[in-house]
């Protein structure tokens, strides 16, 4: 029978390999993103751009679990590189919406290799891929319930 602090050792903790698994996964983008001159969260936040060509920065922190205070610097950045424009809607002036730019587009093109390239780094089977996306989800999903 344990003693009553194992519930503080490392290894009883689920929260740790999501952790340094997140971290090494971010490590291993490294290569593939430093040819393209994007940070993982910038590219993360472009993935949601690509795939919606226009959002507003509410709307992708919502996506990406991120708020405006850590994506305002991102996106000034990718507005520089001249991936993204900034501007606000002319119904809410409160709403910054974010639009794709033609070189944003551009950079797709570049990046589109880089999820194929980080599969092999990852030695998980297709089905265990979908468990363990599906599992994070649902983890993500129940924080959601409690705000």
């Amino acid at each position: 029978m344990g003693d009553k602090y194992d519930c503080l050792k490392i290894s009883n903790q689920l929260c740790f390999p999501l952790y340094a698994c997140s971290k090494e996964i971010v490590k291993r983008y490294k290569p593939y993103l430093d040819p393209i001159d994007l940070t993982y969260t910038q590219y993360i936040a472009m993935m949601v751009i690509w795939e919606e060509k226009e959002i507003t920065v509410k709307a992708l922190g919502d996506k990406l679990f991120l708020d405006s205070g850590t994506l305002t610097p991102v996106l000034k950045k990718l507005e520089q590189k001249g991936y993204v424009k900034r501007s606000r809607s002319k119904d809410d002036e409160r709403n910054l919406i974010i639009t794709l730019t033609d070189e944003g587009l551009e950079l797709k093109k570049q990046a589109c290799s880089i999820p194929a390239k980080m599969g092999k780094c990852v030695q998980l089977s297709e089905e265990e891929s979908a468990q363990l996306y599906s599992l994070l989800y649902k983890i993500l999903g129940s924080f959601s319930q409690d705000e």
